[in-house]
């Protein structure tokens, strides 16, 4: 913990110290005074009709009564309450509390045989119980009663408008409107459920329904836009986001339904809107059984581990109970952080964390003969490609060679499965990224022929949101820096899956494998991604070609306005996944395409300029793009 967070904890703790005592204090004087109040008005509101014994019993009494009730309090928890917040749940709490205390009072008052009127005891039992009850709600009383005014706003205060009138929604009401600690205010809320419009949650109105969330933002003036309805449907949820995003507003929302359940909704659990949340379709899920049968008590290599798929699948084999897991890439600090993060969310997990190249052919040999996998995913690999269109030999290098090097070395050790990461560029590639992901389907095709031992596959996917190098975090960046943010054709379009999606898919497609497949995931429809740079530039608040400029830069070198997911005579098979579907092997030259793969690895050491004609021999779809 550093020193900024002990300051504000110590801090913290002497702030509740300070009140606890306070209401100790208060609690102490309640049981005094109620005790008191009950014989001057059993004695007729006169100090001088009570009799002296009973003034001096009183006086022996009170220590041992306040003594009671502070223990019994404060096995309650009453002390642990924050005044502007308590409501009905301590009230109940109080109750339960003066249950305790009217047995522990009655038997005080049997075993030491206190000599004082039943009334005595009957009325001062009441008055301290209302008095410690107005006690605990005066606070909040005060501090809704000083706040006043229409809103309770202060200069430079952000107006918020909550979407949802239900649990979640009168949570964050609440939380917001007594949490002084934030610069936010609640004006409205709105909800579809008409019978709640005209009505007020906290003090604050339900103005309408969806269709009215625009013209409420301007008559409201709000800043920001809270989404408080978790349990809604995606439909529900994209139609909701899509209307708040041309508000102008800053949009955030729950985590997820799961908060609900735990009790954890406040203003601190809050999020803002991703792109992600504008996909307009349920999460992707998998049948986890089969995959944990397939995953459990095995041995399993990531190559490139520590990248953004890598990484991914790392996560999700370490839930499934594997036997070992090695992370094997060439990039050490990203090998690091993942290996650090298994170790805190799965310490039991008996995880391996290797540095080297699949260029390496003793390397990635050494590796797989000593920890003999039994499955091994494949996602090394340069997939930048802009930068390898400028570095294509680099590309062939790692790319092919390292594939072809690692599939031979998985062949050798015994490894029962071997799953390629491969992308939608690798279809019709104009690039040299893709066609060199076209190789690497035709080698795993290739070795798989050749032999029975290990089960080759390839999984085809498109861009995964939020990965390294995608368009989303750059475009982050662009809007955060004021702009322009960079499209490169008004008419680009592209295939988008979340990354714990995509390698959900992986897994269950590795599961299917029966050898030589190419596995192709649906990534559901196409997103324009000059609409996708307008939408985050809405989602953050700005007003696209205002606020934000947008400037098409023109298509890259290598680059396609869309991507394709099957070439034409691999044809389309079904599985069980209705998301996953299957790419027959294409026939070809085994022994030809090994002659032109020696070539291949050959011209590449030599930095040879002409690489991409080498590559057109072995690929023909690829169509080069000139100048």
């Amino acid at each position: 913990m550093n020193d900024k967070n002990k300051k504000t904890k110590t801090q913290s703790n002497s702030q509740w110290i300070k009140r606890a005592t306070l209401i100790v204090i208060a609690d102490i004087f309640v049981v005094l005074f109620s005790y008191f109040a009950a014989l001057f008005i059993r004695f007729e509101f006169s100090l001088a009709n009570i009799p002296v014994q009973y003034l001096e019993t009183y006086l022996w009494m009170m220590p041992l009564w306040c003594l009671l009730t502070w223990v019994v309090f404060y096995i309650f928890k009453l002390y642990h309450s924050i005044w502007s917040f308590v409501s009905i749940d301590e009230a109940i709490t109080v109750v339960k509390a003066y249950a305790v205390i009217f047995v522990v009072f009655s038997i005080c008052g049997i075993l030491l045989d206190f000599n004082m009127p039943r009334s005595y005891y009957a009325i001062g039992f009441i008055l301290s119980f209302l008095l410690h009850m107005s006690v605990r709600f005066s606070y909040r009383a005060f501090r809704i009663a000083f706040k006043g005014g229409k809103s309770g706003l202060k200069d430079g205060t952000d107006r918020v408008m909550i979407i949802g009138a239900g649990s979640a929604g009168s949570i964050i009401v609440r939380d917001l409107k007594n949490n002084s600690e934030t610069n936010q205010y609640p004006v409205c809320i709105i909800d579809d459920n008409k019978g709640k419009w005209g009505r007020s949650l906290f003090g604050v109105p339900v103005v309408g329904g969806r269709e009215d969330i625009i013209e409420k933002v301007e008559e409201y003036k709000v800043n920001t836009v809270i989404f408080a309805i978790p349990t809604a449907s995606v439909k529900d949820r994209k139609e909701i986001f899509n209307i708040c995003k041309e508000t102008g507003c800053k949009l955030r929302t729950l985590p997820g339904m799961f908060q609900l359940a735990n009790g954890e909704v406040k203003v601190s659990q809050l999020k803002d809107v991703e792109l992600t949340d504008l996909l307009g379709r349920e999460p992707i899920t998998i049948d986890n059984n089969e995959v944990f049968g397939m995953l459990s008590g095995k041995t399993i290599l990531v190559t490139g581990g520590g990248g953004s798929i890598g990484s991914e699948l790392c996560r999700q084999i370490a839930k499934h109970s594997p036997r070992q897991l090695i992370i094997f890439d060439i990039y050490e600090n990203n090998a690091y952080e993942i290996q650090q993060e298994l170790k805190r969310s799965n310490p039991d997990l008996n995880l391996v964390t290797l540095i080297g190249s699949v260029r390496n052919t003793h390397r990635i040999s050494s590796v797989m003969n000593e920890y003999k996998p039994d499955i091994v995913f494949h996602a090394a690999a340069h997939k930048h490609v802009p930068l390898m269109e400028d570095s294509p030999n680099e590309a062939i290098k790692n790319n092919v060679m390292g594939t072809y090097k690692t599939a031979r070395a998985a062949i050798d050790a015994g490894v029962s499965k071997f799953v390629l990461i491969s992308t939608d560029k690798a279809v019709n590639p104009t690039n040299i990224m893709g066609a060199t992901k076209r190789i690497c389907e035709m080698i795993v095709q290739m070795l798989g022929r050749q032999q029975k031992t290990t089960t080759f596959v390839a999984v085809r996917f498109g861009n995964v949101l939020g990965s390294n190098g995608s368009v989303i975090p750059l475009f982050k960046k662009q809007i955060a820096e004021g702009g322009p943010v960079t499209v490169t054709h008004k008419d680009i379009i592209r295939y988008f899956m979340t990354i714990p999606e995509a390698v959900s898919l992986v897994l269950q497609a590795s599961y299917y494998a029966k050898g030589g497949e190419i596995f192709v995931l649906d990534m559901g429809e196409p997103v324009k991604i000059d609409d996708m740079a307008r939408s985050l530039i809405k989602l953050s608040g700005y007003k696209p070609d205002e606020d934000i400029k947008i400037v098409y830069t023109g298509l890259r070198p290598g680059e396609k306005l869309y991507e394709e997911k099957l070439m034409a005579e691999e044809g389309m098979e079904k599985t069980a996944n209705k998301l996953i579907f299957i790419g027959h092997p294409i026939e070809m030259d085994d022994e030809k395409f090994m002659t032109k793969l020696k070539e291949l690895d050959a011209d590449s050491k030599e930095d040879d300029k002409d690489i991409r004609k080498h590559v057109q021999e072995i690929v023909p779809q690829y169509k080069a793009k000139t100048e």
